[in-house]
């Protein structure tokens, strides 16, 4: 992957051209090249950046920030949370499947691009991760980058619905300005949390009541 192949999609391309050309983004880049050579991690190196391949810029309208990628073998593709079609969903995934049956009635797709496709940034914090080692790349700099994103994302866009669940989520609200976006918080999904209030939070429903307010399209979940 050359330098410049890292985003292809061409709304993404004009906003983050200038964060990818500097010294802390190439540092990276080059630490996360010698982490694939050296051992197995995921999603597989064409998928890093599928979030962004999957849903342009200017098609957002709603965000959901995970944390970093599914460690374990044949699960990441590139979509915070999402896994490839035919697995079995992660627990945390599971939960929040349950939570759209209970709030919309949607179908349970393990594969997220169906929601990518209609303007769903599904966007981890940390790009990368190692084989049976989660948070192995955090603190590489992946976070500056997907700040910078976010960044773009309040600037860029109007009526954006963000969905932060869980309290390393949350931390990225002084991100967003609030002022023409929701943000919907919740706890985490995973097992630990979800009883916590993520099961009732309803965001999926009150995020195409949003939607439908300011003339824009729901999102069939």
């Amino acid at each position: 992957m050359g330098k410049d192949d890292f985003i292809q999609e061409e709304s993404w391309k004009n906003v983050l051209s200038h964060v990818m050309q500097q010294p802390a983004w190439i540092e990276l880049w080059n630490r996360v090249e010698l982490a694939y050579s050296e051992s197995a991690c995921y999603p597989p190196k064409h998928l890093i950046f599928h979030a962004f391949q999957a849903c342009p810029l200017h098609k957002i309208k709603v965000v959901i920030i995970g944390q970093d990628p599914y460690h374990g073998a044949g699960q990441a593709n590139g979509l915070a949370f999402s896994v490839h079609a035919g697995l079995k969903a992660p627990p945390s995934l599971r939960n929040i499947l349950k939570e759209v049956w209970d709030d919309v009635g949607g179908m349970p797709w393990v594969d997220l691009n169906r929601w990518a496709e209609q303007g769903v940034f599904l966007l981890n914090a940390t790009l990368t991760v190692e084989e049976k080692t989660p948070g192995a790349h955090q603190r590489w700099g992946w976070e500056q980058f997907t700040d910078e994103v976010i960044r773009a994302i309040s600037a860029q866009r109007q009526h954006v619905v963000f969905m932060l669940w869980g309290n390393y989520a949350q931390q990225k609200e002084s991100l967003i300005d609030v002022s023409k976006h929701l943000v919907l918080k919740a706890p985490h999904p995973s097992p630990l949390s979800a009883y916590q209030g993520f099961f009732g939070s309803k965001h999926f429903s009150q995020a195409n009541d949003y939607l439908i307010s300011h003339g824009r399209e729901p999102i069939a979940w």
